[in-house]
């Protein structure tokens, strides 16, 4: 089935006015600050949006990929098909437990750098360790994002996400209804499901949880990444709300330790335009250890090289590509099998669409 972009915009527009956008750029939407067009993209600011659209994009085939902040995702050069939605839901709310603890449920879009800011001021610790992660908390969830040495793992208690899948495993979709001769109205496709998983369900490990079992990125014969195969409705399970426990704590010292972790972040990563680091760190060493002694500090392909500062950053000097990016993944990763006899494993995911020659 074909996407008409221009037509869905037409669809969209009553209802989205000036936040939907036709061949909207996706550098304008990463922190890599590369990628092609997004066919339509659009910013969602409530949970009824965003179940609204997803039974759209279920009823109609149309293809949809939801994101966060752009803060760990590389899209292609030739862009995204379909519909790009952006999560920003960003309200929260503190609920004070007995044992002199608190809940905080926060929604999926809200920036974890200005929430630690804001829960500091008032005196509530736990989430401290995040001002270099410039990501939501939705996309933290995604990878268990961390730093010096904890995790969201550590804090979590629950998320509520959008389940899609038992209307994907059911062929819902108009794409799906035409093929087999069928009519199919919006309001018939299989509703979502809203979900409630407890942090044990959620298999949280080092950058790593359930949701990215299917978002591995693999890499051809010639050692070029490769996204993972796309559905009609990415990701299958969207992160809406997360629960999680904060404690009493010293405003005051809150604020030095963010500030000294700020710091901390400012004198050992690059400050061009990059994605985080791009690989994870093998078990007992350091990716950024491993791809400098390969010798692949500062290799440069077309504006994007390897920092100096961080070898396991990539950064864009100003016009990069997606694929110069691709490249030197392919060279850093190559070096160090080679050297070290070590697969490194992806921490950024790809996204779009992919020839790289």
């Amino acid at each position: 089935m074909t996407f008409d972009a221009e037509s869905v915009y037409a669809t969209l527009l009553p209802r989205f006015g000036r936040r939907l956008r036709l061949h909207e750029p996706l550098a304008r939407h990463c922190t890599f600050g590369v990628g092609g067009p997004a066919d339509l993209w659009l910013s969602l600011e409530t949970r009824d949006e965003l179940q609204w659209l997803v039974r759209c994009c279920l009823a109609e085939g149309w293809p949809l990929l939801v994101v966060g902040n752009g803060t760990n995702v590389l899209f292609g050069d030739a862009g995204v098909r379909g519909i790009v939605a952006r999560v920003a839901l960003s309200d929260y709310r503190l609920v004070e437990q007995e044992d002199g603890s608190a809940l905080l449920y926060a929604e999926a879009g809200i920036s974890w750098p200005k929430l630690l800011n804001e829960l500091a001021a008032q005196g509530w610790g736990g989430l401290e360790f995040g001002p270099g992660i410039p990501g939501t908390l939705g996309g933290g969830v995604v990878s268990n994002a961390g730093a010096h040495q904890r995790d969201l793992a550590q804090v979590l208690e629950w998320v509520e996400v959008l389940d899609v899948r038992p209307a994907l495993a059911l062929g819902n979709g108009r794409g799906a209804a035409e093929a087999e001769g069928q009519s199919l109205q919006g309001e018939e496709a299989a509703a979502p499901l809203v979900r409630r998983y407890e942090r044990a369900e959620l298999e949280l490990g080092y950058r790593h949880s359930r949701f990215r079992a299917g978002r591995q990125v693999t890499f051809d014969e010639r050692g070029y990444p490769q996204p993972a195969p796309r559905t009609l409705i990415e990701p299958a399970e969207i992160v809406l709300l997360l629960a999680i426990r904060l404690r009493r704590d010293d405003p005051r010292k809150l604020r030095a330790l963010i500030e000294e972790y700020r710091q901390h972040r400012k004198r050992t990563q690059p400050p061009q335009p990059s994605a985080g680091s791009v690989f994870k760190n093998p078990p007992g060493d350091y990716a950024g250890r491993l791809i400098e002694q390969a010798g692949a500090k500062g290799l440069c392909h077309g504006r994007a090289c390897i920092s100096e500062r961080h070898a396991n950053f990539i950064v864009n000097l100003g016009g990069a590509r997606a694929a110069d990016i691709a490249a030197l993944i392919r060279e850093a990763r190559t070096r160090v099998r080679e050297r070290f006899g070590v697969e490194l494993e992806l921490e950024v995911e790809l996204r779009g669409e992919w020839e790289i020659a």
